[in-house]
């Protein structure tokens, strides 16, 4: 009897030390292809942030104030383009932070939609992009603007499934 309750335990407790650092999430749309598809099941680290800053290129969820169809609140997946204090500029299908122009062999189709001209990323916040730029909502968006870093859920770390593709997501 008192092995089956000390199981129990340990299984509540392994249980309780994922729930707080890890967060299984389902992808929902397609606006972060290549890198991640439709129905693609990954883990987020809730704790990513906890003790160090977010970076350029670090693929997050984060709460909006969009809503679903069925008025739940909406979260996105979007890459982190920019930083805080950073200043970014889109033309021409290129995007440029501090005036040096990214390499982002990640996205889909090769081009950025959009013009924007020398935006400074406010403190506290964070300028996003999905990776298929041209179905992408994201901090191009009035809709979504820049995203402050204390909405941001967790850091999408590693893909699940589908099976063929489980591994660090980059």
């Amino acid at each position: 009897m008192k092995g089956w309750i000390r199981d129990i335990l340990v299984a509540v407790l392994i249980a309780f030390v994922i729930m707080t650092f890890i967060k299984p999430t389902i992808v929902k749309e397609s606006s972060m292809q290549p890198t991640l598809y439709e129905n693609n099941y990954i883990f987020l680290s809730k704790q990513a942030y906890r003790f160090s800053e977010p970076k350029s290129g670090d693929i997050v969820v984060f709460h909006t104030n969009l809503t679903t169809l069925d008025g739940q609140e909406k979260l996105l997946i979007k890459r982190i383009i920019a930083l805080p204090g950073e200043v970014i500029t889109i033309e021409d299908g290129n995007v440029y932070v501090n005036d040096v122009m990214l390499d982002e062999p990640y996205i889909f189709g090769g081009e950025t939609s959009g013009y924007i001209e020398n935006f400074e990323i406010p403190e506290g916040k964070v300028f996003v992009m999905g990776d298929h730029r041209e179905v992408s909502i994201d901090s191009r968006s009035e809709r979504v603007g820049c995203v402050p870093i204390d909405k941001i859920i967790g850091k999408a770390v590693f893909r699940l499934y589908p099976f063929n593709s489980i591994g660090v997501i980059k």
